[in-house]
């Protein structure tokens, strides 16, 4: 690869040229690359959302549920599917292999769907799981008019129309708004005058109201449609509908009836179901989503600085408070970031001025990292990436490496620059000695990553643009030192003063002592007894990897980690079957336990559903479970905060099971998951409540949930059959006039103001007791009976919801760790379910985040054996030999002694942050090894004894190690210090390791790497000396008996 250096030495004119095009693009690509939270991934899951209104989750169950989970087994690469069946709704959640075309399997799971025979009031809505589509912010909306619906109308009519005209804004929508509906309350004594029923009303709207196409007609040289009926639009339209078949009660001739003549038509309020509460009031939310190719940081801004205007449309007395927004935490990880890696790159440039001390080849060196930056920025851009926590910890994590390449061939340039050679011929000679080696190092950094590409899991889609990023950064630094750097050396550095004690160098002989005298005599001795002492030296080396063995016993681990968001959230679980106003009441304790802790800024609280179809793909929660979504303080310790707020909550009384989750990596969760499965209730009931009692004794849970909710009241009304029949009806006739005097049926719809709103026929005086059930009228052929003639009527308990997995019936027990410490919580959640006696055809099985964990922890480390192969190939490509790069790989176990050992004393958890770090260091350590034994085979090839070699080699080779490996350490000091406090989420786990790894790696390598290469090839030289003497002596003796 030196060849780049003497084109770039030719053409130096050029390389200005193209450094200043950097510059500018880069600078362009910095200002043009978006900022988000997190890389824009699509999860492979699908959620399908249906409502069956009235129904029971048994016959949600029964009747929506399982035939939908049944019809979509067939679509390709489904992993799983659960199931969960509550009052009115069902919501399944479809698992898919990474990778899957996930528009293509909702279109298909449409299709299955639709070729499945539901209940004819079923509504069913499917939905993708693309993190794009979260809100990027959420609005709570206060105060204002007594009358509510006025608000909302303003809101739907003029505050969303107002934001989604906003740059940026894809979608704005109001939740929390029960919405409206035409109410039809037939008049029973009406409808019989005229010789009608109430089936006569649903006739009307479905007979009128209706587009219906006529054809088409060609006149004058134009194709004309023809279109017939006009929508209904206003509630005069409704009541205004003809009911054909009314005849007069005194004449029996037809006579003209309007559904107003029979009933009473309202737009009213539609039922609540759902309450939100915004610090303790009444509020709506507005969540606001972003166009795909929008940045999430200027979206919020835009709509924040908004607000004042979209006010000054409403009433009197309205408040807007954003209690969600993604931004500041953007910006404050950024910020924190981008200051953490200015400070490495400031303290790497100091490690480089200390060991140069040259201001001239510092600034030669130093150039190189913004220069590589601005190189990543550039392709950051063109591969679609944004700038987000990944991809610029990968920056923040480059730093320090990227400037090693340049190190190395700085440091070459001016030992090779002596007075009387020529800058070229000198520089030159410096890069073409280094060059092979410096590629190599490189392309061992870079190859590390590849494997990551066919992790097929969360952990690769979060990490592929991390690996890219840094892929980019280290091909730009290798680049850069190749091309750049020489013609800055040309320019910059000059041939220092001749010294009388200067050695040559066996290879080049170029100066080699200068400014590295000092090291060099320190580090001979030690090299000098170790390559004496080679066994012992071995022996000490294998010690210290059994230490490390031992030591890797005290880590404790975790997945993500949790990403330091100032948010956290609750669920209160309360019994099956609690009402709203119930559930409301018990909500105030909580919201009031939470307003006396002061860093706790908002309390978003939802109960019931929000009306947030993504909610249902999130997981959502059952009807008796009251969320709350909490932001605090962002300077506060937010384990801290979340400690307190856990005493907060476990102090009250009568409130429900609470839980408490701090904000988790990317959106998922912290919570391991035991999965209990059986064939019927009765056996999953008893399995699950032997495995929470089990659970509940766990001293690292911190919470512990079933969503085996227990039974919940409800009326069962068995008709007698042959009763039914001796009165002309069936089983299925007598449930539907039982629903239609009891609940709302839905007949229609109408367009107020371009909304949809539906139309529902509503019972005169519904039962509302059990007695008054009993007593029901019915009509029969045979006249109005109670329903108790042909039906018992008795109240008994049922399933507040019922869950399936894989159309299994299943449940999930959820266990809150108490702390970060996952390994403790899955030993004792381990060994408290292998002690738990399960009824016969029950199974348990651990899953949550044990199960993505060991997922992760298992492709990550497939991942690392494929790199330290694929780094072992490179080697071998550099070297032309299967054993030399064996002795290079020493490096890595001694690089993970560091690591346990730093992660250890830091009390940092392993996690896969910690993982990609070691992932790294497989690349990085090598470094180190190759350009010592890159040079040791130079002078070997040069006629140098083994001994000799390594001892010119090594020492030579001192002050460039030691430079690359503290300026990398140096360099990432700051964010494993985490300084700024705010950045440790996936950057200080990693460079923790990565420091820990380089400075056992850079000692051991130091030390260790040469005994063991001249106890190998020590060994190979003195064999072939042998040989040689011995073959020589033969000769010796065939010569005399030839003469």
């Amino acid at each position: 690869m030196h060849f780049l250096s003497i084109f770039s030495l030719r053409n130096r004119a050029l390389i200005a040229l193209i450094t200043i095009v950097v510059a500018i693009f880069g600078g362009y690509a910095l200002t043009s690359l978006k900022q988000e939270l997190i890389p824009d991934i699509t999860l492979p899951q699908v959620a399908i959302v249906t409502s069956y209104p009235g129904a029971s989750p048994q016959v949600v169950s029964d009747s929506v549920s399982s035939p939908i989970e049944k019809a979509i087994q067939v679509i390709p690469g489904l992993q799983t599917t659960t199931a969960t069946s509550q009052t009115s709704t069902s919501t399944i959640q479809a698992s898919f292999d990474y990778g899957t075309d996930i528009p293509q399997a909702e279109e298909k799971i449409q299709q299955a769907i639709d070729a499945t025979t539901l209940p004819d009031s079923v509504q069913t809505q499917v939905v993708a799981g693309d993190l794009s589509d979260l809100p990027v912010v959420e609005i709570a909306v206060t105060g204002g008019p007594s009358d509510k619906q006025k608000l909302v109308d303003d809101l739907n009519n003029i505050t969303v129309p107002a934001l989604q005209k906003l740059d940026g804004v894809n979608q704005a929508t109001v939740y929390g708004d029960a919405g409206q509906r035409v109410t039809i309350q037939p008049d029973a004594s009406k409808l019989a005058a005229v010789g009608l029923s109430t089936s006569a009303i649903k006739d009307a709207l479905d007979d009128n109201g209706t587009l219906v196409p006529g054809g088409q007609i060609t006149q004058n040289g134009k194709t004309l449609s023809i279109q017939s009926g006009s929508r209904l639009t206003s509630v005069t339209q409704v009541e205004n509908l003809p009911l054909v078949g009314a005849k007069s009660p005194v004449t029996g001739a037809a006579v003209a009836t309007a559904i107003k003549d029979v009933a009473t038509v309202k737009l009213t309020s539609a039922p609540v179901t759902s309450i939100s509460r915004v610090n303790g009031k009444d509020a709506l939310t507005i969540a606001v989503t972003k166009t795909q190719d929008s940045n999430t940081v200027d979206v919020s801004k835009t709509i924040r600085n908004d607000i004042p205007s979209l006010l000054s449309n409403l009433n009197d007395g309205v408040k807007m408070t954003v209690v969600f927004d993604q931004a500041p935490f953007i910006q404050q990880s950024i910020t924190s970031l981008a200051t953490e890696g200015g400070l490495g790159l400031l303290f790497a440039v100091i490690v480089i001025f200390l060991f140069l001390f040259s201001f001239r080849s510092t600034i030669v060196t130093a150039i190189s990292i913004p220069t590589s930056v601005l190189i990543t920025f550039i392709g950051l851009l063109a591969t679609g990436y944004t700038i987000n926590i990944l991809t610029l910890g990968a920056l923040t994590i480059a730093v320090g490496r990227v400037v090693d390449d340049s190190i190395v061939v700085t440091e070459n340039i001016k030992r090779h620059l002596v007075p009387g050679v020529p800058r070229v011929q000198a520089i030159t000679a410096a890069v073409r000695e280094v060059a092979s080696a410096v590629t190599a190092s490189t392309l061992t950094t870079v190859v590390v990553f590849l494997p990551l590409a066919f992790v097929q899991s969360e952990v690769g889609e979060l990490f592929r643009p991390f690996a890219l990023t840094v892929v980019i950064a280290l091909l730009g630094s290798l680049f850069v030192s190749l091309t750049i750097v020489p013609v800055l050396s040309y320019w910059f550095m000059r041939a220092g003063k001749e010294h009388r004690h200067v050695e040559a160098s066996p290879v080049s002989g170029g100066e080699v002592a200068r400014g590295g005298e000092r090291l060099r005599r320190g580090y001979l001795p030690i090299l000098s007894w170790t390559l004496k002492f080679k066994k012992l030296t071995l022996l000490f080396a294998v010690l210290v990897l059994a230490g490390s063995g031992a030591a890797a016993t005290l880590l404790t681990t975790n997945f993500l980690g949790s990403s330091g968001q100032n948010t956290l959230s609750i669920s209160q679980k309360l019994p099956a079957g609690t009402s709203l106003t119930a559930q409301s009441d018990a909500a105030k304790k909580v919201e009031t336990a939470l307003e006396s802790v002061k860093q706790v800024q908002t309390v978003q609280l939802t109960i019931g559903s929000s009306g947030n179809s993504f909610a249902a793909f999130l997981g959502g929660g059952d009807d008796s479970t009251v969320t709350y979504q909490i932001t605090t303080d962002e300077n506060a310790d937010q384990d801290a905060l979340t400690a307190t707020i856990r005493s907060k909550m476990d102090a009250l009384r009568g409130a429900g099971d609470i839980t408490v989750e701090p904000s988790s990596g990317f959106g998922s969760s912290n919570d391991i998951e035991v999965d209990v499965t059986a064939n019927d209730a009765s056996t999953l009931t008893t399995a699950a409540n032997r495995v929470e009692k089990a659970m509940q004794g766990i001293p690292s849970a911190a919470g512990v949930t079933s969503n085996l909710s227990k039974a919940q009241p409800l009326i069962g009304i068995s008709v007698d059959r042959v009763a039914a029949a001796s009165y002309g009806l069936s089983e299925i006739e007598v449930g539907g006039l039982v629903s239609q005097e009891v609940q709302p049926t839905d007949v229609g719809s109408l367009e107020i103001s371009g909304a949809t709103v539906d139309i529902y026929t509503t019972p005169t005086s519904p039962p509302t007791t059990l007695s008054a059930l009993k007593d029901l009228t019915i009509p029969t052929a045979r006249g109005v009976i109670p329903l108790s003639k042909v039906a018992t009527v008795t109240q008994t308990n049922g399933p507040a919801s019922i869950t399936t997995e894989n159309a299994v019936r299943s449940a999930t027990i959820t266990i809150t760790p108490a702390s970060n410490d996952l390994s403790a919580a899955n030993s004792q959640v381990s060994k408290a379910l292998a002690g738990v006696s399960l009824p016969r055809g029950a199974s348990a099985a651990i899953g949550g985040v044990t199960s993505q964990q060991t997922t992760a922890f298992q492709d990550l480390g497939i991942a690392l054996i494929v790199a330290i192969l694929v780094v072992y190939i490179v080697m071998v490509a550099t070297f032309k030999s299967l054993l030399q790069p064996l002795l290079l790989l020493v490096s890595i176990p001694f690089a993970a002694t560091g690591a346990i050992l730093l992660q250890v004393g830091a009390n940092i958890p392993l996690g896969v942050p910690s993982l990609i770090g070691v992932l790294m260091l497989v690349g990085i350590v090598v470094t180190n090894a190759i350009v010592l034994i890159d040079l040791v085979n130079q002078y070997r090839r040069n006629g140098l004894s083994v001994h000799d070699a390594l001892v010119e080699g090594a020492s030579r080779r001192l002050r460039p190690i030691l430079m690359t490996a503290l300026a990398t350490i140096f360099a990432l000091t700051p964010l494993a210090l985490g300084l700024t406090g705010h950045s440790s989420f996936i950057s200080q786990p990693l460079a923790i390791v990565v420091i820990g790894g380089l400075l056992s790696s850079t000692v051991l390598t130091l030390i260790v790497l040469p005994a063991l290469y001249a106890w190998v090839f020590g060994a190979l030289e003195r064999r072939a000396a042998r040989r040689a003497s011995a073959d020589g002596a033969l000769s010796a003796q065939a010569l005399p008996s030839r003469q």
